[in-house]
């Protein structure tokens, strides 16, 4: 044999161990890598839950500091018609002509509607024949 041939024999040589080598590293390698990449996938998962309850969370805080501001809204409202009732009950306490007044001033201004009055036994007088 001649060096040239010798020197082709090793190199050929060479590139079949070399992609041998490739071979089996890949094949060590490829379930190892699968085992990283769910891992990794693992992770991300993991930090995308974490993240999602977090909003969650503060989602929660603020509809529930929402619902103390309108409950406290409601008894700042409850508290001012309290007191707006009270004046006018003050205002209308011993003052039963005013309040005729106001009484026949609605009989007045109502137009095509019946009004029934109580009569002494508090029974309303029925119009059985009106039409």
């Amino acid at each position: 044999m001649q060096k040239t041939e010798k020197g082709s024999l090793w190199a050929v040589l060479i590139f079949i161990l070399v992609a041998v080598a490739l071979i089996i590293g890949m094949l060590r390698g490829i379930p190892k890598y699968r085992i990283y990449a769910q891992t990794l996938k693992g992770e991300a998962a993991l930090r995308e839950a974490e993240r999602t309850k977090k909003i969650l969370i503060e989602e929660g805080k603020a509809e529930l500091e929402n619902a103390k501001l309108k409950a406290e809204a409601e008894i700042e409202k409850a508290k001012g018609v309290a007191e707006a009732n009270r004046i006018i009950g003050d205002s209308l306490e011993g003052n039963d002509e005013y309040l005729r007044y106001l009484y026949i001033d609605k009989l007045d201004n109502t137009q095509s509607q019946v009004i029934y009055i109580p009569t002494e036994a508090g029974l309303p007088i029925l119009e059985a024949n009106r039409n």
